[in-house]
Order: C-alpha cells, then structure tokens, then sequence
C-alpha cells in the first residue's frame, strides 16, 4: 500500500512536470480592451457650489440622453516586451463641450512601452493640441493576492496597486502572456495585465479578445505626431492649459496622466 501511493504521488509529479514544460505561452499579439467609465458617477463628482446651477441640469440632460456606463474600444498590439496601444475613436458623449473634454469620457493616449528599457513614448491630447511625451515607465507599487478570474479565456491572478501617490488600482494579469505590459500605462506584474480598475474614479478597463499571431516588425512603433517633449515639461503645460478650468482643474490634471 506504501509502494503504490508513492508510486502515485511520483506519477502525479511527473505528470505536473509535463504539463508546466508544455504549457503554451502568448509571446505576440492584439488585445481588444473596453474601457467602462461610470459617467455619470464621474459627472456628478465634478458639480461644486460655484457651478452646480449650470452643471447640476446639464447632468440631469445627460443622464436623460445618454446611458450610465460609457463605453469605449482599444486595442494593444505586443511583442517581444515592446507593447502599443491604440484607443479606437468613438463618438462623443454629449453635445455638451464640458463633458466631452473630460479626460474620463475621452480616450486621449496612444503609448508606446519598451519593457525591457523601461520607456515610454506616448501621444497625448490634451484640449486638441498633440503633444509626443517620453517617459519612464509608470511605477506602481504592487501587492499580489491569491484572487483569481478567467478573462477572454485566460487565468488571471488579482494584484492591488498604488499609483501617483495615491490612486488605488486593482488588476488582473496571465503568466500565459509572458510581457510585463497592460492597457494605456498599467504595467509591472509578471505577465500581461487583461483587467485593471480604478474604484474610487469609476472606471475599468478588460480584454475582451486576445488573438495570438506573428506581427510584423512595423506593428509596434512609437507614435510620431505631435509636440515632442518630457514628462517635466508636459506637466507645466497641462497646468498652463487647465489654469483658468477653476476647482475641476486638479480633477483634470490628475485624469490626463492616467
């Protein structure tokens, strides 16, 4: 009886063995990413006793034309460690100009990340102007749990992050996609990040499909229109650009660095 249930347990291992040496990985590809932003949580956030007379109806107009969650498409093409990704532009929420500027109700980056050197090259638009921004990658501080979920077919393990000092972030990531990357600036864990929230602004973003193929080398490239400069220099000008936006400023500013 000894003899067999070592001889089980052996068998168990060999085959565990097996099955990791033939495990199959996703070096390169396109992910479809919807980003989900609760708009009119976001709206209501931004109504202050300076504009609540005006912004307070144009939210109930809102609410009235328009449905809760706003909903917008991405793609992120990878290989290698080099990632892009490309928001796919969609029509405006409103006809209201002060909530289809919002950084939450628009999809504003395309970025470029070189994993491996830890750069960033992002196009970012902000109040219609281009602007070609380089940059480290986005540092966050992970913590991984033992949370699991199955996002477009993959097994993703949670992990709970701090960004910008302190937005709390929650994402999912595969070790079956080997690159450390995600959609728009998200990355740091050991494999691709498929789902990843931020709870206290409203807003979501999960692949819906992973398609796995051979991308040509022309396919992840930096963006090249646009005002070239550094994330220094960016900064000053977002704040030169929101300064007369008066107590929605900060909001602003902190949602075009997403």
């Amino acid at each position: 009886m000894k003899k067999t249930i070592i001889l089980f347990i052996g068998l168990f291992g060999v085959a565990t063995s097996l099955r990791a040496q033939h495990a199959h990985f996703t070096r390169s590809g396109t992910i479809e990413f919807e980003r989900k932003t609760n708009a009119w949580a976001v709206l209501k956030k931004e109504i202050n006793k300076d504009n609540e007379a005006v912004v307070a109806p144009a939210l109930d107009n809102y609410r009235k034309n328009n449905p809760q969650f706003r909903v917008l498409k991405s793609t992120l093409s990878f290989t290698g460690n080099k990632t892009l990704f490309t928001p796919i532009e969609a029509e405006p929420a409103s006809n209201i100009m002060f909530f289809s500027i919002m950084p939450l109700m628009t999809q504003n980056n395309t970025i470029y990340s070189d994993l491996d050197d830890k750069k960033v090259i992002a196009q970012r638009k902000v109040l219609g102007d281009d602007f070609l921004v380089s940059d480290s990658t986005r540092k966050i501080e992970w913590k991984i749990t033992d949370e699991t979920r199955d996002i477009a077919g993959y097994h993703c393990r949670r992990a709970n992050g701090l960004m910008l000092d302190s937005i709390y972030v929650v994402a999912f990531y595969t070790t079956r996609i080997p690159v450390p990357g995600g959609p728009e600036s998200f990355n740091g864990l050991p494999g691709m990040i498929l789902g990843v929230a931020l709870p206290h602004e409203n807003i979501a973003w999960f692949a819906t499909k992973v398609t796995e193929t051979t991308l040509p080398d022309n396919a992840v490239v930096p963006p090249k229109k646009g005002k070239k400069t550094g994330s220094k220099d960016f900064k000053a000008t977002l704040q030169n650009a929101l300064k007369d936006q008066g107590p929605i400023a900060a909001d602003f500013m902190r949602q075009f660095l997403f």
